[in-house]
């Protein structure tokens, strides 16, 4: 199986896994169907600053992201989150498939810092496919940065 996202991976040089789940309907389900703590899951969500002016924050799948800690984090009063048609549109997936590795435009990427130092899965542009990577070594190809932008859910 190749996509953008498989092929942005190989390309950064990262060990990777591939996990076919088939359909599911939340995280708790993808996260059973792929055999990971539910906090492995990390969500890809996409953050707008402004008129096309996105960026990435990976959010564990037993949290959620924290408005306060992120608008303080970048120094603005004001964050959103885009319809379905713009997230597709900033980043070439659809939403429940996102991931940074090979979308449209190499947004920022900010990894809450609960994620360091494990393996987490991500969207691979595929619905019911995970793509297993190091946390550490995705935040690092994707010229990341760690910070606590999340709360428990």
């Amino acid at each position: 199986m190749t996509n953008a996202a498989i092929n942005a991976v190989v390309q950064a040089g990262i060990g990777y896994e591939v996990f076919r789940h088939g359909p599911v309907n939340s995280v708790a389900e993808a996260a059973a169907a792929q055999g990971v703590e539910l906090r492995d899951l990390v969500k890809t969500l996409v953050v707008r600053r402004g008129p096309d002016d996105y960026l990435f924050v990976l959010v564990p799948g037993d949290r959620s992201i924290s408005w306060p800690k992120l608008r303080a984090l970048l120094g603005v009063n004001r964050l959103s989150m885009p319809d379905a048609s713009a997230a597709k549109d900033a980043t070439g997936y659809e939403r429940g498939t996102i991931t940074p590795f090979g979308s449209a435009t190499a947004w920022p990427v900010i990894a809450d810092e609960t994620t360091k130092g494990r393996t987490i899965s991500l969207g691979s542009g595929e619905r019911g496919v995970g793509l297993r990577v190091g946390a550490d070594d995705a935040v690092t190809a994707l010229n990341g940065t760690y910070a606590d932008v999340t709360d428990l859910a």
